[in-house]
């Protein structure tokens, strides 16, 4: 697949959903956009030229950090609820995930490689939900993937959802430590995770203990997945919690996917929205939108974070590292160790 890297795009400018503009900061603010997108379903192509569209918008409206939902590159495996995914060596789900993998892009592939060059045009730090496809071992596996992508560095982050949830493990494989990191976007420390590894204990412990900030939920879609763990990582963390969530209508789904008559004639798929974001103390910033595609865009106050830690700070005088001591490996796993002999026969 190859993708336009033009970031001038001729269509309107993305809706504003919701925009909050913090008025006496206390601290210089960092501006977030978030992109509540849907699109033709399994189609990078269409799904990227929507991505450049929300990514120029957000630029324009100051913008210094924009997020994309979970797998918006090329889309969330929603066909398995609903058509029986776990029907062992049945034909039609084979199919499917032919179908899935083939959409699925490489670290390194032409897609990475737009992206990189649409963050470097625009100046704006992007954090992009993919399906990943493994480029040598694994070649034939699905990786929830989360992007961070900084405008001058290129890909700082590259994390696959530590555990996919539920029915998510028939297509996608677990993930490891190597993406458990936290980056700087406009002197503020961001950092991000899948969906419903937002709420594993010590993965977001692993983040509140690289000083993060700001953090990122990417979501497939829902306000019923979004509300209740976003305001709660806003206050357990003392910190900024953004929700990015996608779209999806029955009749995004192309024509040529192998059970698109079933998943249509199904009705509504319940992907929604539900992006939102809730400030230090748990209060909603913006609360979430629901039914619409637009941006989210909001100021950041870091001053504020640091005026929360007065009562709490989870990794720093509320932590207890005499009782509890996490070890996290963020290396990066691989199935197989090739040790040549570089003097060896060739």
């Amino acid at each position: 697949m190859s993708t336009s890297r033009s970031t001038e795009v001729d269509a309107p400018a993305l809706p504003v959903l919701a925009e909050h503009r913090e008025p006496r900061p206390r601290a210089r603010p960092l501006t977030l956009a978030l992109a509540q997108l849907g699109g033709p379903w399994l189609d990078p192509t269409a799904r990227f030229a929507r991505l450049v569209r929300a990514a120029t918008s957000a630029r324009d409206l100051g913008a210094e950090l924009v997020v994309f939902p979970e797998t918006y590159l090329s889309g969330y495996p929603f066909w398995l609820a609903r058509t029986g995914g776990a029907a062992f060596e049945d034909p039609d789900q084979k199919a499917c995930y032919a179908y899935y993998l083939e959409t699925a892009q490489e670290i390194g592939g032409p897609c990475h490689r737009d992206l990189e060059t649409l963050a470097g045009d625009l100046g704006v730090f992007l954090q992009v939900g993919m399906t990943e496809r493994g480029s040598a071992a694994g070649r034939g596996t699905t990786w929830c993937t989360l992007l961070s992508i900084d405008p001058r560095g290129g890909t700082v982050g590259h994390h696959r959802k530590l555990v996919p949830t539920y029915d998510e493990r028939l297509v996608w494989g677990p993930g490891d430590g190597a993406g458990l990191r936290v980056h700087e976007c406009g002197g503020v420390r961001v950092g991000g995770l899948n969906c419903w590894e937002n709420w594993m204990p010590q993965a977001r412990s692993a983040l509140y203990a690289q000083g993060e900030q700001v953090h990122t939920g990417v979501w497939p879609g829902s306000a019923a997945l979004t509300a209740d763990v976003t305001r709660f990582l806003a206050v357990e963390g003392r910190m900024f919690s953004a929700a990015a969530s996608g779209m999806l209508r029955a009749e995004d789904v192309p024509d040529d996917f192998p059970l698109a008559d079933e998943l249509r004639a199904a009705g509504d798929t319940g992907f929604d929205g539900g992006s939102a974001v809730a400030g230090p103390d748990g209060r909603w910033i913006v609360p979430p939108q629901v039914g619409r595609e637009g941006l989210v865009v909001a100021d950041l106050d870091p001053g504020a974070v640091d005026a929360a830690r007065l009562t709490f700070d989870p990794t720093g005088h509320y932590g207890r590292p005499d009782v509890f001591h996490d070890v996290v490996d963020r290396r990066r796993r691989s199935h197989t160790e090739f040790l040549d002999d570089p003097d060896g026969e060739r």
